[in-house]
């Protein structure tokens, strides 16, 4: 009697489909008519009828494809509950479903096929091996049904392995069960899964020729597809011997069909996986095979097929206008592409190991074809090529064979083309264009893509000049000679700083650019490879002749000349009398102008050259002073006379020159003679810095800000008549910033006795340096402190109401800095050519911003320059405090981080362990205390915003939202500053910091057990304390504050935080004082703030494993003492109270705690706690599956006491869906 009610409710449930797939429909009626489907399936008691009627073939595609959701949600969802008879019903219908219940291969919707797929699996999850032993004799026999049933077995077949493999959706004991069942069944199932493919494959090639038979044909080949699928998915983890059995016949037949077009994508997949395979060496010998003649054979001829396929023709009538790539082809390619890199991967891995594998004989054959894929027109393929080739050069044995040194000057060769930018996609002016438009979405993609493959093959030229050093120079040589003799060729993208000038786009512009890296890759490893004689010294002076003595006005071919002036620059060390010509060039650069006397604004062209001038001589003179030294005197007096005319160069080209100069005077070794040139040096600095008028605006705010005249109305395109002064303000603090960066005594401890250099010796015999410049920054330190103390007054209200409108945002974040906060990508294109056109306001943000950091810059560098003379100054750290640490609350997060990460982190690294009571506490104690109390109500207002939804007008919404988002990324990196000062000063590390991802996990793991996140971290997570951490250690409120600022952080929303506070610095730190009489409410706060970790952070993996590993380290070291954890552990929801009291009861009797073995004891703890394991969003609403146990595979459980940590829900014992149960 039930058919009735069945009939209407399928009736109800089609109409309520058909409104939801309607487009029509208006949205309440679509709603509506979801609310009444998902209510019937989780209330219905006859959805197994309904579903089997809804997915008849007589029904339409969405119907039956709803029919089968029915079903699928019944054994998702309520197999557990079901009688035993009606679970054998189910899958004989699902069975029959299979046979029987669906349209032929290519007629049937690709989503019923693979519903249905998912039903069975489903069922496979819940049933196989031991209730349903002949499920893949079941799935064999359906393939003898047809064409469509063979399909569907072999989507099942790879869900199956996807599910229990790849995403491992399994609890642990029922994926084991499957795993090892389908590993112990892999040979058979390989053989089947080969025999499908051979038998469809051999009557697709029979019919396609047959006139009248393409689609049976096209059947066939779907088969193929599908099989090659399945294959895929068990490739990749299936044993090594399961791929290579049988001579390899695996790999055989997919090399052959690389050659049937409607199948070769999925052989190339295949065939990569397996290529790709990483295992013992002896394992994969065989593969080994691929390099033989026939494999080769195949694989080159379908590169060469495909290649030809790859571009369409355009003029074709039958291709609508733009068809470029043909994109099939195209990936085909690709995957070859990525098979022949695999396979020199495998070479690299196995030639000179131990499993002794000769050198293929035709190795030139597969270099020749790799070399193929480096000259392509795509650049992305080019660029796939480049890890490997880096590979091939720097192997032992490889390297030294004849084939490769061959191929390494043809590698050359290719990379000079392909150094070349070109192949923008919204170009055409090369064939590398039509690939660019399928592979990028714009130009400043291509860009980005571009300047990464460019990095990648200056890597691997260095890599081959190791090869052929000298043949590489003459390369270089030839191609720098060559653009030299060639006329500048400016295109048709014409500059805009002024006429007949490259654009950065030029042609001549990027081949100057690709020669220049190239020659830059290759001469700095020619002075590491070859030996002093051996040199080619004579041509390398001609080539720098010929580099000096070439002139252009043009700033963007200039910059590529002077690039080569410092490449080549070493080989004037063997030739000295080149080095006045060599200055003379850089000199005369760095006041370089396209338009002399121009009173416009200097494009970024021109600007780039005059910094790369200043560069040059800043890198020369660190890396050659004593080279540089006997033209010291003539270096100086040119900067004398350049600094003499004021408006030929800016602040930072003076301050490069003077850094220069400061450089080669290390060379002096002489104490005297060096202070009395910096002191000539800084003279007009120092007087101006000290001066009556500057000490004044220094030390009034008022005063300051009238001085760079921030508080006066100024309209754009007018002169602002204060600039002059904020430029030389700006100058003495970059002068004394250069100074103190710079000046150094000798590195020889006997140069720097006699130079007088040396004062005294410590207790423990180490020298005591004075540094020339001590003097005179000392004298200058005390404006300097009044500046940074000004500076933060500024962020006062009455000192902010001071701005005028015109600056009245001066102290926000210049764009540049929002950008890199916000990690948004700079414009990469078209740089170069707008004249650097800023407002009133942008320079003063400039102005304060890079005032800002350079005070403090300076104070970060002054204990490590001037050493004792700095950390013992009278009253440091008062006078720290009365400087930077005036008006922190009203100094934003921007500015904070600068003191944070470039001056305090920099005063920690550098302090004599004598001055940490006197220095370092006082300092760093208060500040603690103060960020904490700061980060607490930053994060609280983030809390606010995330759980409060605001009703403000949509046109504001996003302006703010953006400001939110500045705000909240700014809190997130203000604090990681704060812990990573704390990490610097308390922590000694003793490893690597664990990784932020699970990148570098070995793929082997994934096949163990899921307690693996627990296991990931090290059983002690932590390093040794510092000698400053001691020194903390000491002061109880200051420690106290360390571990409050370490373990409030664990909730705040920041994975990377937390996750370095619970692997790194929480237990490190508590472990101190956890003998001591810590009080019981401190340990409950300490523990519980891990558990709100875990609750905030609990859905990341990397830290949910190093917070469990922190709680399981605290609840077992801390619990013997303290009663109250247990109560902590109580009010964790749903915690097993029985369950935790065994837990204790080991824990607090040793003897039987060593019984169970430690990874254990953590899936014990991991399972007490997991009720505080927050869930991602896109999980809170998510419906549970329940996948019950079946009874042991593999082992008999022990007759002892069961323990409740570890039960197991096991169903039935009798076979559920035996032969005896069902007839199918």
């Amino acid at each position: 009697m039930m058919g009735d009610p069945v009939a209407e409710m399928c009736d109800q449930l089609v109409k309520a489909v058909n409104v939801m797939m309607d487009a029509e429909s208006s949205q309440i009626y679509r709603l509506e008519a979801l609310k009444f489907c998902e209510e019937f399936k989780e209330k219905c008691s006859f959805c197994v009828p309904c579903g089997l009627q809804l997915a008849d073939k007589t029904q339409t595609a969405v119907v039956r494809h709803f029919g089968l959701q029915i079903l699928e949600h019944v054994i998702k969802f309520r197999w557990n509950n079901m009688p035993q008879q009606e679970k054998v019903q189910l899958k004989d219908c699902a069975m029959g479903l299979l046979s029987t219940g669906t349209y032929p291969i290519l007629e049937e919707e690709s989503h019923i096929k693979d519903v249905l797929s998912r039903i069975i699996v489903e069922m496979i999850k819940r049933e196989w091996p031991q209730h349903w032993p002949d499920m893949l004799k079941e799935m064999e026999a359906l393939t003898s049904l047809g064409e469509a049933q063979t399909e569907l077995v072999m989507l099942i077949l790879l869900r199956l392995a996807e599910d229990v493999i790849t995403f491992r959706t399994l609890p642990t004991q029922r994926r084991r069960d499957i795993q090892q069942t389908l590993t112990q069944n892999m040979e058979s199932i390989f053989s089947f899964l080969l025999a499908i493919l051979q038998i469809h494959v051999d009557e697709y090639r029979k019919l396609k020729r047959t006139p009248g038979q393409e689609l049976q044909a096209k059947a066939h080949c779907r088969v193929g597809v599908a099989t090659l699928n399945t294959l895929a998915g068990y490739i990749d983890w299936v044993a090594l011997a399961n791929i290579t059995n049988d001579n390899c016949h695996l790999l055989e037949m997919l090399c052959l069909l690389l050659s049937e077009t409607e199948l070769q994508l999925e052989a190339a997949e295949c065939l990569l996986i397996a290529i790709s395979r990483k295992g013992k060496l002896e394992d994969r010998k065989p593969l080994m095979v691929l390099f033989d003649d026939v494999a080769m054979h195949y694989i080159l001829s379908a590169a060469q097929s495909a290649d030809g396929a790859a571009i369409c023709n355009k003029s074709s009538p039958t291709q609508p206008v733009g068809v470029g790539v043909v994109e099939t082809h195209y990936t085909f390619l690709k995957r070859l592409c990525q098979v022949l890199c695999a396979l020199g991967s495998q070479l690299c891995s196995l030639v000179g190991s131990d499993v002794e594998v000769e050198v293929p004989a035709n190795l030139s054959k597969y270099t020749e074809a790799f070399l193929a894929f480096t000259t392509h027109p795509s650049q992305f393929l080019r660029s796939s090529t480049q890890i490997t080739w880096g590979t091939l050069f720097r192997h032992e044995i490889l390297s030294k064979d004849p084939v490769i040194i061959q191929m390494t000057i043809k590698y050359f060769r290719a990379t000079m083309t392909n150094l070349v930018k070109t192949g923008f996609p919204s170009s055409n002016d090369s064939p590398s264009c039509e690939y660019s438009r399928h592979d990028f979405d714009s130009d400043e993609d291509f860009n980005s893509f571009f300047n990464s493959f460019r990095a990648q093959q200056g890597e691997v030229v260095r890599n081959a000049c190791r090869i052929v050093p000298l043949e590489a120079f003459q390369i270089a040589a030839e191609w720098l000679q060559y653009q030299i003799s060639t006329p500048i060729d400016i295109g048709s993208t014409v500059s805009k700083t002024a006429e007949g000038l490259c654009s950065i786009l030029s042609p001549s512009a990027v081949q100057w650019d690709a020669m220049t890296f190239f020659t830059e890759s290759v001469v700095g490893k020619i002075f590491k490879n070859v030996e002093d004689e051996k040199l080619p010294v004579d041509q390398g002076i001609e080539l720098l002749q010929a580099v000096l003595n070439y002139n252009t006005r043009d700033p963007l071919i200039l910059s590529c000349v002077l690039t080569n002036v410092s490449v080549l620059f070493p080989f004037v060390t063997h030739r000295p009398h080149f080095l006045p010509q060599v200055l003379y060039k850089l000199f005369a650069s760095i006041t370089f102008e396209v338009v002399e006397e121009s009173k416009a604004p200097r494009t970024r062209a021109v600007k780039n050259i005059r910094r790369h001038a200043c560069s040059s001589i800043i890198k020369m003179s660190r890396d050659y002073p004593q080279f540089l030294l006997p033209c010291f005197d003539m270096m100086y007096n040119h900067v004398k006379k350049l600094f003499s005319s004021e408006p030929l160069l800016n602040l930072l080209e003076k301050c490069a020159l003077m850094e220069a100069l400061v450089l080669i005077s290390n060379q002096f070794k002489d104490y005297n003679k060096q202070k009395n040139f910096l002191e000539e040096l800084m003279a007009t600095v120092a007087a101006r810095w000290t001066s009556d008028e500057m000490r004044h605006v220094l030390w009034d705010p008022a005063l300051f800000l009238d001085f760079v005249g921030a508080d006066q109305l100024v309209a754009e395109g007018t002169e602002h008549t204060t600039s002059i002064n904020r430029s030389r303000l700006s100058f003495c603090v970059y002068t004394i910033l250069g100074v103190v960066k710079r000046a150094r005594w000798p590195a020889d401890l006997e140069e720097a006795k006699a130079g007088g250099f040396v004062v005294g010796y410590t207790p423990n015999g180490a020298p005591i340096y004075r540094n020339p410049c001590n003097a005179q920054v000392l004298a200058l330190l005390p404006n300097l402190l009044a500046l940074i103390r000004t500076h933060n007054s500024l962020f006062l209200p009455e000192n902010m109401c001071r701005l005028s409108e015109t600056f009245s945002k001066a102290y926000d974040m210049i764009e540049v800095e929002k950008n890199v906060v916000l990690g948004l990508p700079q414009p990469a294109l078209d740089i170069y050519d707008p004249p650097v056109y800023k407002t009133h306001l942008e320079r003063m943000q400039g102005f304060f911003c890079t005032l800002y950091d350079n005070c403090y810059h300076t104070l970060g560098k002054a204990g490590l320059s001037l050493q004792q003379d700095f950390y013992t100054i009278e009253g440091l750290a008062e006078q720290i405090v009365g400087s930077a640490f005036v008006s922190l609350d009203n100094v934003p997060d921007h500015r904070l981080r600068t003191m944070l990460r470039v001056f305090l982190k920099q005063l920690v690294v550098s302090c004599p362990q004598e001055c940490y009571n006197s220095l370092l506490c006082p300092l760093l104690g208060p500040l603690f205390a103060y960020m904490l109390q700061r980060l607490n109500l930053r994060w609280q207002i983030i809390n606010q915003r995330s759980t409060v939804s605001g009703e403000e007008e949509e046109e504001d919404e996003s302006c703010e939202e953006n400001q939110e988002m500045l705000e909240e990324q700014l809190v997130r990196l203000l604090t990681r500053e704060v812990l990573d000062l704390l990490t610097h000063a308390c922590i000694m590390k003793k490893m690597p910091e664990p990784a932020g991802n699970k990148e570098d996990v070995d793929e082997e793991e994934m096949m163990s057990t899921e307690s693996q996140a627990v296991a990931a971290s090290p059983a002690q997570p932590t390093g040794e304390l510092t000698e400053l951490g001691k020194c903390f250690l000491k002061h109880e409120d200051i420690y106290m504050t360390l571990l409050t600022i370490s373990f409030t952080s664990l909730s705040w929303k920041d994975t990377s935080n937390c996750h370095r506070s619970a692997s790194i610095v929480c237990w490190t730190l508590l472990r101190q004082v956890v003998g001591g009489n810590l009080l019981p409410e401190a340990v409950t706060w300490f523990y519980t703030s891990v558990l709100k970790g875990l609750q905030m952070h609990g859905q990341h993996e990397i830290c949910n494993s190093a917070l469990t590993q922190l709680a399981l380290l605290m609840y077992e070291n801390l619990r013997p003492r303290y009663m109250e954890l247990r109560d902590v552990m109580t009010q964790i929801p749903d915690i097993n109270l029985e369950a935790l009291d065994q837990y204790d009861q080991r824990l607090l009797e040793p003897s039987s705690a060593q019984r169970l073995g430690e990874k254990k004891r953590k899936d014990q703890f991991k399972k007490l706690i997991a009720g505080t394991v927050g869930k991602a969003l896109a999980q809170q609403f998510k419906k549970e599956v329940h996948i019950r146990n079946l009874p042991s595979l593999f082992k008999k459980p022990k007759p002892e006491k069961r323990d409740i940590l570890e039960t197991s829900e096991s169903g039935a014992l009798a076979t559920l869906f035996s032969p005896a149960l069902d007839d199918i």
